[in-house]
Order: structure tokens, then C-alpha cells, then sequence
């Protein structure tokens, strides 16, 4: 590794921690944010020259917060003077080895934002995201993300309520916020929406990262141990997802000896434990899928039956179309493609234009036999996603159709690739 490359994974690994002490010390996210990015500049000016200091996260709270301060003081005459007087001598900048990124995770899902703008926000401060990916997360244009951030800044602004904690009687709802947004974050890591990479493993691996810390501070919670739990099970899978160029490696075809077995066996006890409280949450209903389909030591051996029955069971937690999207591909392998393809029909309004129902729907097509309608809706799909490496498969799925076609007729069907699951 490149003295810059690490420096710059340094960086961005301390930025949310940095920008939580920020914000808890002057309540303002825009400010904050700016004088952040500054001191992470700063950082990547002189450090490649100078040396990375003794303690990199107390720097660059340092320059953040004298950053912070001089704005502040350049608006003397728009300050109360009891805030000119606590500006004079600002505080010692907060240079403990406390991990604020928790802490600006709950901040970031503050009480004046609606659930859907504190998550956006949130993946933009804590998880790095584009505006791009946060849109193709939330299935909306770039520009309507980049008002929907823009407005929940703002309103966090008007609000007057301080970036903190949350109260007791409101840590349920933030806490289910705080969780959607690692799951996305985490999605995004292990399935790339965007770029050439199909995995963003600083992305994965600091959605990991966030949910063991929320374990350690919530071990009684099934849902987050739900959530951890499908992260490993998940991320176990990921050494077998890319062949050596980095094409897609779809589930029925992985080497599967290349899973990580500690990986799987650390999710597995988390999903039994949880399970063992009592109260299944969506999340745990996740990891029990994931679950079933890393305990198959084959593609054969899966056991769909069971896949069915929780998918059909989270669709009725959730009532998100997703959800009955892959529902539809479990009950093609119980049932046989065509119960799958009816299952796809309600879906169309919900998910028009989205390729993974083209990408459905050409794997089911290609099940039952009928390669013309895979071959169009492989297209279709290959058309509408914006990730390479997954446009590349779907195209190349529907060149073998072609060719096997002219050769000898109708392929025989098989699982679409990961078998529907995240």
C-alpha cells in the first residue's frame, strides 16, 4: 500500500468521527461539514510531506474546530454577545480516542427530519455516499436526492433542536432509522448500484464496522444482532462473487469452498441468539435467509421450501416490493418458473423501469425456456443498470442464450444469479 493510499483511508475513516465531535460542540451541520472537509484538505496537503502526526483524529479536530471558530468570529455582529464571549476562548478541541461516528449516526437522524431525509443524510455524512448512489438506493432522481439533503439540512438548522443523543421515549424510532441506513450502506458495499466495481468494500466493511459497535452498545437487541448477523452472512459470500477480471460470478456457479466459514459460523450464532428472545424482527428474518443458503454445501441442496416461507414472511412485515421480488424467484424454484413469472405481475407499476425486475424476469423467461423474452428482458435490464460489472453479466447472459439458441435450441433453465438475495 502507497503511503498516499493509506493516508487516504486514514482520512476517511476518521472523517465522521471528526465531524461528530464538530457538530456536538456547535450545533451547526453545514459549518461543521465545511470546516471538516477543510481540515481533511489540509490533511492531504501536508501529511504525504510532513508525516502523518502522533495523533492523526485529535489534528484534525484541531483544524476543524479553529476553522469552525474563525468562521464563527467573522459573524461577530450577527452573534448574541454571550456567544462572543464564549467564542473568545473556545474549548480545548476534544482529542480523546472516543469514537464519535456512532454518536453522529444518531445525530444524524435528528427528530425535526422526516425518516427518509435522516437517512439520506446520514449516508452522506457517515457513509460517504454520492448523492448518485443515495438516489439509486431510494429509487428517485439524483436531483430530487440532492433537494431532499439540501432541505434536511437546512430544516435541521431551523429547528433550534441540538445535534445529540436521542431521548429515551424516541431511541426506538432512531434506532430503526439508524439500522436502515447501515443496511444501505452495507448494500451498497456489497453490490455496488454504480462504477465498474461490483463490491465497495470500504463500504461493507464500515457498515460492519457501525453494527458491531451498535451490538456492543445494544447486545440485548435482536434486531441489531439480526442486522449484524445478515452483514457476515452476507459478506461471507463475497470472495466468490467476482472471477479474476471482476466479472460477476452468479450464486449457482460460486466455489463455494472460497466462503468464509468463520464468517458464516459468527452470523449464524448471532441469528440463533437473537432468535432465542423472542421477537423476530425484519432484519432477523434476513439473516435466516442468508443463512439457509450458506448452510447449502450446493446449489441443489438449497432448501427453497424454507426460502419461500420467510420471504413470504418478511413480505408481509414489510410490503416492500423487493422483498416480493425475490419471493417471485424462490417460488419459481418451488413451484417452477411460471408461478414465479405470475408473482412478477403486481410488481410492474412499483418497480417500472427498475432492471432488477427486467433481470427477474428474463432469468424466469430463461427457466421456462422461452429465450426470445429472456434475451429481450436481459437487454432491458443491461440497459438500466448503472453498474458495470452487472451490465456486463446480463449482457453476456443474453449473448450464450443467442448462440446456444442457434446452435441447438432452448438452453435448460437455472437459479438467477445469488438466488434473489442481497
Amino acid at each position: 500500500m502507497s503511503n498516499g493510499t493509506g493516508i487516504e483511508d486514514l482520512l476517511r475513516e476518521l472523517a465522521p468521527q471528526v465531524l461528530g465531535v464538530v457538530i456536538r460542540r456547535f450545533g451547526d451541520f453545514d459549518s461543521a461539514e465545511d470546516a471538516v472537509q477543510e481540515a481533511l484538505l489540509a490533511a492531504a496537503r501536508h501529511w504525504p510531506a510532513e508525516g502523518t502526526p502522533a495523533n492523526p483524529r485529535g489534528w484534525l479536530i484541531q483544524t476543524a474546530v479553529r476553522r469552525m471558530t474563525d468562521q464563527l468570529r467573522s459573524e461577530r455582529a450577527r452573534r448574541r454577545r454571550e456567544d462572543l464571549a464564549a467564542l473568545a476562548d473556545p474549548p480545548p478541541a476534544d482529542v480523546t480516542d472516543r469514537d464519535d461516528t456512532l454518536v453522529l449516526l444518531f445525530m444524524c437522524c435528528h427528530p425535526a427530519l422526516t425518516a427518509a431525509s435522516a437517512i439520506a443524510l446520514t449516508l452522506r455524512a457517515v457513509g460517504g455516499l454520492t448523492t448518485a448512489e443515495i438516489a439509486n438506493a431510494f429509487l428517485v432522481p439524483e436531483t430530487t436526492m440532492a433537494q431532499r439533503i439540501s432541505r434536511a439540512k437546512q430544516r435541521v438548522k431551523a429547528s433550534g433542536v441540538p445535534f445529540q443523543m436521542p431521548a429515551s421515549q424516541e431511541w426506538a424510532q432512531r434506532l430503526r432509522s439508524v439500522m436502515h441506513v447501515l443496511y444501505l450502506v452495507f448494500n451498497e458495499g456489497y453490490a455496488s448500484s454504480v462504477g465498474a466495481d461490483l463490491h465497495r468494500t470500504e463500504l461493507s466493511g464500515e457498515a460492519i464496522r457501525l453494527a458491531r459497535m451498535m451490538h456492543r452498545l445494544l447486545p440485548d437487541d435482536g434486531e441489531v444482532a439480526g442486522l449484524l448477523a445478515l452483514m457476515l452472512l452476507t459478506d461471507a459470500r463475497r470472495p466468490a462473487r467476482t472471477g479474476a477480471g471482476g466479472e460477476l460470478i452468479p450464486l449457482a456457479e460460486q466455489d463455494r469452498t472460497l466462503w468464509d466459514r468463520e464468517l458464516i459460523a459468527e452470523g449464524v450464532a448471532l441469528i440463533t441468539g437473537a432468535l432465542a428472545k423472542g421477537v423476530v424482527g425484519e432484519y432477523q428474518v434476513q439473516a435466516m435467509i442468508a443463512a439457509v443458503h450458506d448452510d447449502a454445501a450446493n446449489v441443489e441442496d438449497t432448501d427453497w421450501p424454507q426460502i419461500l416461507a420467510l420471504y413470504g414472511l418478511l413480505e408481509q412485515m414489510t410490503g416492500n416490493p423487493m422483498v416480493a421480488l425475490n419471493r417471485a424467484v424462490a417460488a419459481a424454484m418451488v413451484h417452477g418458473p411460471a408461478a414465479g413469472l405470475k408473482l412478477l405481475e403486481p410488481l410492474d407499476e412499483p418497480l417500472a423501469g427498475h432492471y432488477r425486475l427486467d433481470a427477474v424476469r428474463a432469468h424466469l423467461f430463461e427457466m421456462a425456456g422461452d429465450t426470445r423474452a429472456a434475451m429481450t428482458h436481459y437487454r432491458a435490464a443491461a440497459g438500466r443498470t448503472t453498474s458495470i460489472p452487472e451490465q456486463q453479466y446480463l449482457t453476456t447472459r443474453a449473448a450464450r442464450l443467442r448462440e446456444r439458441t442457434a446452435e441447438s435450441g432452448p438452453v435448460d433453465g437455472q437459479p438467477p444469479p445469488d438466488g434473489g438475495t442481497p
